[in-house]
């Protein structure tokens, strides 16, 4: 129920909708991006992202003719930036779980601003990630392997004891839950895009997806009640996924990997490196959709503080992996972090601890957790470095017990190339899914505007 406008300035309480907005012109400014022809804005990012893709999906087949040989993988570093990049875009997954449900069942005013953008991140973001996993198993076109499933080759199945079938289970529960709390929440919104249509194809394509939604207190009842099921599944899957993730590392006996701290740390980094990329594309749709009144400055408050906490949380992580392999006196556990710190990749851990342990400190300061620029820089910088911690993290594997089998791990053009083509696909399908569909939730929206006074509750 919301507060009337006295209220709500008597207690301080900064308002979620700015501008003095009405409920119609809520639906105006929010459906404007969908319904007006794109901005040569959009159309230059657009083509420039899909560019990249394309090339991207070119490297992709041509690994599939030559090989793996391509890469810069080699024995000791036998996964190399594919897994990198796995664990990358799951932990930027994390977010927008985090926001849809552990917010919803909290009942956080300030998550209607910013959780569809967040969902959305959430699915283009997982897609990215699992076809990264797919791709490093060597012979993707068997990928289909990974499934247990009734097949021709007799008592032969999965290892459910290899955390890659774990990953494959925890990814695709975790996508399938995402996607239908992502789909349910857009149904209404959809409905009025129905509504508001002057096109006849149009009218009749978002009835579709709709599902002929007509609004009715018992659909909404019914919408309440399944949103709420699907966010309580949904927040364990939060917790869940990542730690399993964590599990391909820990379950090892590797110096470096073999820790129990992984599942707290990873599911805290995921955390981080999903705000803050929610935090990026927030600040640029807020600025190219003309969105300031529904993305306000308290909604990028709130999440710079989170990415503050989360940051600390990661840097904590980092000082216990050190004191363990100080005093649990192995020697080779001790050798893994000197060597993670001092040794040839000890460029990339001072990056990943200056991106994510200090540049997230500015936002101790209230002035600087309002500004922009610092805001949008911050963000991207955490994320190179969350970046830069997974790369850290597997390339410990360069120096393992024997050291005549030490060798360096240098990237190929080809392991660039496949970074930057994940950065490709997720912004193509985020931009199209901008132009189909609202980026801030109408329904949602309207819930918590400040009433006017004498309006009826």
């Amino acid at each position: 129920m919301s507060l009337t406008q006295a209220v709500r300035d008597k207690l301080d309480i900064p308002d979620l909708v700015t501008g003095g907005k009405s409920l119609k012109d809520v639906t105006v400014d929010i459906a404007k991006p969908n319904e007006d022809f794109p901005t040569k804005l959009w159309w230059n990012t657009f083509l420039l992202v899909l560019t990249i893709t394309l090339i991207d999906v070119a490297i992709i087949g041509y690994l599939f003719y030559e090989g793996l040989y391509l890469l810069g993988i080699n024995n000791p570093v036998g996964w190399g930036f594919f897994v990198v990049n796995f664990v990358f875009w799951i932990g930027i997954g994390h977010a927008g779980t985090l926001i849809s449900a552990v917010l919803y069942l909290f009942r956080q005013g300030w998550r209607t601003g910013i959780n569809r953008a967040a969902e959305a991140m959430t699915i283009f973001a997982v897609l990215v990630a699992a076809s990264n996993l797919i791709l490093h198993v060597g012979r993707p076109w068997l990928g289909f392997w990974l499934f247990p499933y009734p097949n021709e080759r007799g008592p032969l199945w999965v290892n459910f004891r290899s955390p890659l079938i774990w990953d494959t289970f925890a990814v695709s529960t975790y996508l399938s839950i995402s996607m239908v709390f992502w789909y349910l929440g857009l149904i209404p919104d959809l409905a009025t895009l129905r509504d508001r249509a002057t096109e006849t194809w149009r009218k009749n394509l978002y009835n579709i997806l709709a599902f002929g939604w007509v609004g009715s207190a018992r659909a909404w009842s019914h919408l309440e009640i399944v949103s709420m099921i699907l966010a309580a599944l949904s927040t364990p899957l939060v917790l869940s996924v990542h730690t399993i993730v964590s599990f391909d590392f820990a379950v090892s006996i590797l110096p470096g990997w073999h820790t129990t701290i992984f599942p707290p740390y990873f599911v805290a980094g995921a955390i981080f490196s999903g705000f803050a990329m929610v935090v990026t594309l927030m600040v640029i749709a807020r600025e190219v959709f003309n969105l300031k009144n529904y993305i306000t400055m308290k909604h990028l408050d709130n999440m710079n503080k989170i990415m503050m906490v989360t940051g600390l949380i990661v840097g904590l992580a980092y000082g216990t992996e050190f004191f363990i392999a100080w005093y649990s006196g192995n020697e080779y556990e001790g050798f893994a972090f000197w060597n993670r710190a001092f040794g040839p990749y000890g460029w990339a851990y001072f990056i990943m601890i200056s991106c994510n342990v200090l540049s997230p400190q500015v936002f101790w300061f209230r002035k600087l957790r309002y500004n922009i620029p610092v805001m949008f820089i911050a963000s991207l910088v955490v994320n190179v470095g969350m970046w830069f911690e997974r790369f850290v993290i597997m390339m410990t594997l360069n120096r393992d017990f024997l050291p005549s089998s030490w060798a360096m791990y240098t990237p190929s053009l080809f392991d660039y190339a496949m970074l930057i083509g994940t950065f490709g696909i997720f912004f193509t399908l985020f931009l199209l899914w901008c132009r189909i569909m609202p980026v801030i939730a109408i329904a949602e929206v309207k819930t918590v505007m400040p009433q006017k006074e004498g309006a009826h509750h």
